[in-house]
């Protein structure tokens, strides 16, 4: 992290979004708002209903014991000093999924604007939509896709096929 030029390592909050603005050339992060955002997470902390997921996560995963003694850390609040130093990450986002792709019937067929097939064109895998065909829905997990990508690929074959004979 101290050499890393993308992490910025601060005691301050402002210091922080200074530090994060200056890796750009445009001033992004205004510290009113991101202090707004840190002190409702910080809020969550103290509170035993909270509905923020990462929270309820960290406090279900500390039940079992050898998380709670190992792996996973007690939920703290951010902007309190014994904590340590706060830490930032200039993040690069690049775009590895689409999360959608073209507009299939239920034989792979591509639909146009309108909802007609184009003729001879047919879509398989993740282009016939989210994990190839939605087989696990919005939600699917890295690393489950395959099967839908097989299952939409095996439809179009088919559907290629008959279409030849």
């Amino acid at each position: 992290m101290d050499k890393g030029e993308d992490f910025v390592i601060a005691n301050t909050l402002a210091d922080l979004v200074e530090g994060m603005n200056n890796l750009t050339d445009k001033k992004l992060l205004q510290l009113k708002e991101i202090e707004k955002q840190i002190q409702a997470r910080d809020r969550e902390i103290e509170n035993p209903f909270t509905k923020d997921l990462q929270i309820t996560a960290i406090r279900g995963a500390r039940k079992y014991l050898g998380d709670k003694l190992i792996r996973v850390a007690k939920p703290h609040k951010i902007l309190d000093p014994k904590n340590g130093p706060l830490i930032a990450v200039k993040l690069n986002i690049i775009s590895r999924k689409t999360l959608g792709g073209l507009q299939t019937d239920l034989s792979a067929k591509v639909l146009d604007s309108l909802g007609n097939p184009v003729p001879g064109l047919y879509a398989a895998g993740e282009v016939s939509g989210f994990g190839g065909g939605g087989v696990h829905g919005y939600r699917a997990l890295e690393g489950t896709f395959l099967g839908g990508c097989l299952f939409s690929g095996r439809v179009a074959g088919r559907a290629i096929a008959a279409e030849l004979k």
